[in-house]
Protein backbone atom coordinates (compact mmCIF):
# COMPACT_ATOMS: atom_id res chain seq x y z
CA UNK A 1 0.00 0.00 0.00
CA UNK A 2 0.95 3.45 -0.82
CA UNK A 3 0.24 6.98 0.42
CA UNK A 4 -0.85 9.35 -2.73
CA UNK A 5 1.32 7.85 -5.48
CA UNK A 6 1.83 4.28 -6.36
CA UNK A 7 1.77 1.86 -9.51
CA UNK A 8 -2.00 3.42 -10.32
CA UNK A 9 -1.36 6.85 -11.04
CA UNK A 10 -1.04 8.43 -14.02
CA UNK A 11 0.42 11.85 -14.31
CA UNK A 12 0.65 14.57 -16.29
CA UNK A 13 2.97 17.33 -16.77
CA UNK A 14 1.96 20.88 -16.78
CA UNK A 15 5.18 22.62 -18.46
CA UNK A 16 6.42 19.52 -20.27
CA UNK A 17 7.85 21.43 -22.90
CA UNK A 18 9.86 23.62 -20.80
CA UNK A 19 13.32 22.61 -19.81
CA UNK A 20 12.71 21.66 -16.15
CA UNK A 21 9.34 20.27 -16.79
CA UNK A 22 11.10 18.38 -19.66
CA UNK A 23 13.86 17.39 -17.50
CA UNK A 24 12.52 16.45 -14.67
CA UNK A 25 9.73 14.51 -16.96
CA UNK A 26 12.08 12.50 -18.46
CA UNK A 27 13.76 11.78 -14.98
CA UNK A 28 9.94 10.48 -13.98
CA UNK A 29 9.64 8.32 -16.74
CA UNK A 30 12.82 6.40 -16.10
CA UNK A 31 12.07 5.86 -12.64
CA UNK A 32 8.61 3.80 -13.77
CA UNK A 33 6.27 6.80 -13.28
CA UNK A 34 3.42 6.16 -15.50
CA UNK A 35 3.93 9.80 -17.46
CA UNK A 36 0.76 9.88 -19.85
CA UNK A 37 0.49 13.25 -20.67
CA UNK A 38 2.19 16.86 -21.30
CA UNK A 39 0.30 20.07 -21.13
CA UNK A 40 1.72 23.45 -22.95
CA UNK A 41 -1.03 25.94 -24.39
CA UNK A 42 -0.22 26.18 -28.31
CA UNK A 43 2.02 22.91 -28.56
CA UNK A 44 -1.24 20.88 -28.56
CA UNK A 45 -0.62 17.46 -31.18
CA UNK A 46 2.85 17.29 -30.20
CA UNK A 47 4.72 14.31 -28.88
CA UNK A 48 7.17 14.43 -25.89
CA UNK A 49 9.99 12.12 -26.21
CA UNK A 50 7.93 10.80 -29.40
CA UNK A 51 6.08 9.14 -27.32
CA UNK A 52 4.00 11.47 -24.21
CA UNK A 53 0.96 13.53 -26.30
CA UNK A 54 0.91 17.25 -25.73
CA UNK A 55 -2.34 18.84 -24.81
CA UNK A 56 -3.63 21.96 -25.40
CA UNK A 57 -5.26 22.42 -21.36
CA UNK A 58 -5.25 20.01 -18.64
CA UNK A 59 -9.24 19.02 -19.33
CA UNK A 60 -7.90 18.24 -23.05
CA UNK A 61 -5.36 15.97 -21.17
CA UNK A 62 -7.09 14.46 -18.62
CA UNK A 63 -9.91 13.58 -21.29
CA UNK A 64 -7.89 11.57 -23.41
CA UNK A 65 -5.38 9.96 -21.22
CA UNK A 66 -7.59 9.31 -17.83
CA UNK A 67 -4.52 11.48 -15.83
CA UNK A 68 -5.54 11.19 -12.29
CA UNK A 69 -2.71 13.53 -11.18
CA UNK A 70 -0.46 16.45 -12.28
CA UNK A 71 2.96 17.75 -11.66
CA UNK A 72 3.11 21.64 -12.65
CA UNK A 73 6.37 23.60 -13.59
CA UNK A 74 4.96 26.56 -14.68
CA UNK A 75 6.55 29.89 -14.20
CA UNK A 76 5.57 31.59 -10.99
CA UNK A 77 3.44 34.20 -12.65
CA UNK A 78 1.57 31.57 -14.47
CA UNK A 79 1.76 28.67 -11.71
CA UNK A 80 -1.63 29.70 -9.64
CA UNK A 81 -3.62 29.46 -12.80
CA UNK A 82 -1.62 26.18 -13.54
CA UNK A 83 -2.77 24.46 -10.09
CA UNK A 84 -6.79 26.08 -10.87
CA UNK A 85 -6.93 24.56 -14.11
CA UNK A 86 -5.60 21.78 -12.58
CA UNK A 87 -8.67 21.89 -9.75
CA UNK A 88 -10.95 22.10 -12.21
CA UNK A 89 -10.38 19.31 -14.55
CA UNK A 90 -10.82 17.20 -11.59
CA UNK A 91 -7.57 15.80 -10.56
CA UNK A 92 -7.15 13.70 -7.67
CA UNK A 93 -3.34 15.36 -6.84
CA UNK A 94 -2.22 18.06 -7.71
CA UNK A 95 1.64 19.01 -7.04
CA UNK A 96 3.51 22.52 -8.13
CA UNK A 97 7.15 22.48 -7.69
CA UNK A 98 7.17 25.86 -8.98
CA UNK A 99 8.95 27.97 -6.54
CA UNK A 100 8.36 31.87 -6.40
CA UNK A 101 4.50 31.90 -6.54
CA UNK A 102 2.94 34.94 -5.38
CA UNK A 103 1.18 34.63 -1.66
CA UNK A 104 -1.54 36.75 -3.03
CA UNK A 105 -2.17 34.61 -6.03
CA UNK A 106 -1.69 31.33 -3.41
CA UNK A 107 -4.69 32.72 -1.20
CA UNK A 108 -6.67 32.50 -4.07
CA UNK A 109 -5.93 28.83 -4.25
CA UNK A 110 -6.14 28.04 -0.82
CA UNK A 111 -9.97 29.46 -1.08
CA UNK A 112 -10.69 27.79 -4.24
CA UNK A 113 -9.03 24.16 -2.35
CA UNK A 114 -11.16 24.88 0.48
CA UNK A 115 -14.32 24.60 -1.49
CA UNK A 116 -13.37 21.47 -3.07
CA UNK A 117 -13.56 19.76 0.34
CA UNK A 118 -11.12 16.88 -0.09
CA UNK A 119 -12.13 15.74 -3.77
CA UNK A 120 -8.22 17.01 -4.70
CA UNK A 121 -5.18 17.42 -2.71
CA UNK A 122 -2.43 19.88 -3.15
CA UNK A 123 0.98 19.45 -2.42
CA UNK A 124 3.36 22.48 -2.36
CA UNK A 125 4.32 24.78 -3.97
CA UNK A 126 8.32 25.27 -3.51
CA UNK A 127 8.28 21.76 -2.94
CA UNK A 128 10.41 18.45 -3.99
CA UNK A 129 7.05 16.14 -4.59
CA UNK A 130 6.40 12.59 -3.50
CA UNK A 131 7.52 9.55 -3.54
CA UNK A 132 6.59 6.09 -3.32
CA UNK A 133 9.79 3.81 -4.07
CA UNK A 134 9.46 0.85 -5.50
CA UNK A 135 10.10 -0.85 -8.67
CA UNK A 136 9.47 0.08 -12.15
CA UNK A 137 5.59 -0.67 -12.23
CA UNK A 138 5.13 -0.49 -8.61
CA UNK A 139 7.32 2.53 -7.53
CA UNK A 140 6.22 6.34 -8.64
CA UNK A 141 8.24 9.86 -8.30
CA UNK A 142 6.33 12.56 -9.16
CA UNK A 143 8.82 15.86 -8.96
CA UNK A 144 13.03 16.50 -8.65
CA UNK A 145 14.03 14.25 -5.58
CA UNK A 146 16.86 12.13 -6.52
CA UNK A 147 15.48 8.82 -7.15
CA UNK A 148 18.70 7.04 -6.29
CA UNK A 149 18.52 7.55 -2.50
CA UNK A 150 15.24 5.81 -2.31
CA UNK A 151 14.68 2.27 -1.17
CA UNK A 152 11.52 0.64 -0.57
CA UNK A 153 10.20 -0.07 3.09
CA UNK A 154 8.19 1.02 6.08
CA UNK A 155 9.84 4.69 7.08
CA UNK A 156 7.46 8.12 5.78
CA UNK A 157 9.02 11.37 5.54
CA UNK A 158 7.22 14.61 5.88
CA UNK A 159 9.35 18.13 5.56
CA UNK A 160 9.15 21.55 4.49
CA UNK A 161 12.75 21.11 3.68
CA UNK A 162 12.98 19.39 -0.05
CA UNK A 163 16.91 18.93 0.74
CA UNK A 164 16.47 18.12 4.74
CA UNK A 165 14.21 15.21 2.75
CA UNK A 166 16.90 13.86 0.71
CA UNK A 167 19.58 14.05 4.08
CA UNK A 168 16.77 11.82 5.91
CA UNK A 169 15.78 9.72 3.02
CA UNK A 170 19.82 9.55 2.59
CA UNK A 171 20.32 7.86 6.49
CA UNK A 172 17.63 5.58 6.30
CA UNK A 173 18.78 4.54 3.02
CA UNK A 174 22.36 3.88 4.13
CA UNK A 175 21.83 2.07 7.16
CA UNK A 176 19.68 -0.08 5.06
CA UNK A 177 16.31 1.26 6.14
CA UNK A 178 13.35 1.85 3.27
CA UNK A 179 11.10 4.17 3.20
CA UNK A 180 6.94 3.69 2.49
CA UNK A 181 5.96 7.21 0.94
CA UNK A 182 7.95 10.45 1.59
CA UNK A 183 6.12 14.04 0.75
CA UNK A 184 7.72 17.50 0.90
CA UNK A 185 5.37 20.14 1.51
CA UNK A 186 7.04 22.61 0.84
CA UNK A 187 8.21 25.95 3.04
CA UNK A 188 5.61 28.37 1.90
CA UNK A 189 3.55 30.37 3.99
CA UNK A 190 0.63 29.15 1.84
CA UNK A 191 0.16 25.78 0.36
CA UNK A 192 -1.56 22.80 -0.02
CA UNK A 193 -1.15 19.74 2.62
CA UNK A 194 0.57 20.62 5.87
CA UNK A 195 1.93 18.01 8.17
CA UNK A 196 -1.17 17.05 9.72
CA UNK A 197 -2.70 16.23 6.33
CA UNK A 198 0.15 13.38 5.74
CA UNK A 199 0.42 11.95 9.28
CA UNK A 200 -3.05 11.42 9.23
CA UNK A 201 -2.05 9.11 6.26
CA UNK A 202 0.72 7.65 7.71
CA UNK A 203 -1.46 6.64 10.37
CA UNK A 204 -4.11 4.82 8.38
CA UNK A 205 -1.34 3.52 5.90
CA UNK A 206 -0.18 -0.02 7.21
CA UNK A 207 2.64 -0.32 5.63
CA UNK A 208 3.95 3.10 7.46
CA UNK A 209 5.69 1.78 10.76
CA UNK A 210 7.53 5.18 11.61
CA UNK A 211 7.82 8.81 10.19
CA UNK A 212 10.16 11.20 10.35
CA UNK A 213 8.78 14.98 10.68
CA UNK A 214 11.44 17.50 9.61
CA UNK A 215 10.30 20.99 10.30
CA UNK A 216 11.60 24.87 10.49
CA UNK A 217 10.95 27.91 12.07
CA UNK A 218 8.19 30.09 11.59
CA UNK A 219 4.38 29.51 11.73
CA UNK A 220 2.49 26.81 14.04
CA UNK A 221 2.46 23.98 11.63
CA UNK A 222 4.48 22.02 14.12
CA UNK A 223 2.69 22.85 16.99
CA UNK A 224 -0.20 21.82 15.52
CA UNK A 225 1.38 18.38 13.98
CA UNK A 226 2.55 17.86 17.67
CA UNK A 227 -1.23 17.75 18.70
CA UNK A 228 -2.31 15.97 15.96
CA UNK A 229 0.53 13.12 17.35
CA UNK A 230 -0.34 13.17 20.61
CA UNK A 231 -3.83 12.69 20.56
CA UNK A 232 -4.36 10.41 17.02
CA UNK A 233 -0.81 8.60 16.68
CA UNK A 234 0.18 5.67 17.86
CA UNK A 235 3.41 5.18 15.65
CA UNK A 236 6.92 6.32 16.52
CA UNK A 237 7.57 9.97 15.65
CA UNK A 238 11.10 11.22 15.38
CA UNK A 239 11.26 14.87 13.92
CA UNK A 240 13.79 17.33 13.15
CA UNK A 241 13.32 21.43 13.24
CA UNK A 242 15.92 23.84 10.88
CA UNK A 243 16.67 26.86 11.90
CA UNK A 244 17.36 27.46 15.93
CA UNK A 245 19.80 29.79 15.24
CA UNK A 246 18.07 32.20 13.10
CA UNK A 247 18.27 35.91 14.53
CA UNK A 248 14.58 37.22 14.73
CA UNK A 249 13.00 38.86 11.84
CA UNK A 250 15.39 37.34 9.36
CA UNK A 251 13.61 35.20 6.67
CA UNK A 252 15.99 31.94 6.20
CA UNK A 253 15.67 30.40 3.15
CA UNK A 254 11.65 29.66 2.77
CA UNK A 255 9.07 32.67 2.84
CA UNK A 256 7.91 30.73 5.51
CA UNK A 257 10.82 30.15 7.64
CA UNK A 258 10.67 33.83 9.62
CA UNK A 259 10.56 34.44 13.25
CA UNK A 260 7.71 37.44 14.23
CA UNK A 261 6.71 38.49 17.08
CA UNK A 262 8.78 35.74 19.54
CA UNK A 263 6.72 33.33 18.20
CA UNK A 264 7.45 30.24 15.55
CA UNK A 265 10.87 29.89 17.08
CA UNK A 266 12.77 26.03 17.04
CA UNK A 267 12.61 26.25 20.80
CA UNK A 268 8.84 26.47 20.70
CA UNK A 269 8.64 23.96 18.02
CA UNK A 270 10.49 21.24 19.68
CA UNK A 271 8.66 21.68 23.02
CA UNK A 272 5.59 21.05 21.66
CA UNK A 273 6.80 17.80 19.85
CA UNK A 274 8.40 16.76 22.82
CA UNK A 275 5.94 16.93 24.98
CA UNK A 276 3.88 14.74 22.54
CA UNK A 277 6.31 12.08 22.85
CA UNK A 278 8.51 12.97 19.55
CA UNK A 279 12.01 12.42 19.73
CA UNK A 280 13.78 15.70 18.00
CA UNK A 281 17.05 14.60 16.99
CA UNK A 282 20.21 17.49 17.97
CA UNK A 283 21.66 17.76 14.44
CA UNK A 284 20.73 16.68 10.97
CA UNK A 285 23.02 13.74 10.41
CA UNK A 286 20.97 12.22 13.06
CA UNK A 287 17.41 12.06 12.25
CA UNK A 288 18.01 8.48 11.05
CA UNK A 289 19.77 6.72 14.24
CA UNK A 290 16.84 9.06 16.27
CA UNK A 291 14.02 7.26 14.80
CA UNK A 292 16.05 3.75 14.90
CA UNK A 293 16.50 4.47 18.90
CA UNK A 294 12.92 4.60 18.88
CA UNK A 295 11.65 2.10 16.95
CA UNK A 296 14.03 -0.37 18.94
CA UNK A 297 12.75 0.95 21.67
Amino acid sequence: MSVLVGKDTRLLVQGITGSAGGFHARQMIEYGTRVVAGVTPGRGGEKFEGTVPVFDTVADAVKGTGANATVIFVPPPGAADAILEAFDAGLELVVCITEGVPVTDMLKVRRVLEGLKGKTRLVGPNCPGVITPGPKGVGCKIGIMPAHIHKPGNIAVVSRSGTLTYEAVGQLTASGVGQSTCIGIGGDPVGGMDFIDALELFQADPDTHGVILIGEIGGGAEERAATFIKEKMNKPVAGFIAGATAPEGKRMGHAGAIIAGGKGTAAEKIKALEAAGVRVAPTPSDMASTLAAMMAR
